[in-house]
């Protein structure tokens, strides 16, 4: 059964490359987002979405802007 750690340590070098891959397109996503409002304006909305499917109502006062800068102080 010799196989067995060695094929673990495969899978670990997978992971790690996976994470190291996933992290790096991150930080590319920001530096996008951070020279380009548009991007990070439509990155907001795409959250917003994801936000909204997962509840069956949603009210809004104050317009989208009052929502946006609302849903990023519950995420800080």
């Amino acid at each position: 059964m010799w196989w067995k750690p060695k094929k673990a340590a495969q899978a670990n070098v997978i992971r790690r490359r996976e994470e190291t891959a996933a992290t790096r397109s991150l930080l590319n996503t920001a530096k996008v987002m951070e020279d380009n409002p548009v991007a990070l304006r439509l990155k907001e909305l795409e959250t917003l979405e994801k936000v909204t499917e997962k509840i069956d109502k949603i009210s809004v006062y104050g317009g989208l802007d009052s929502v946006l800068k609302d849903l990023v102080k519950i995420r800080a």
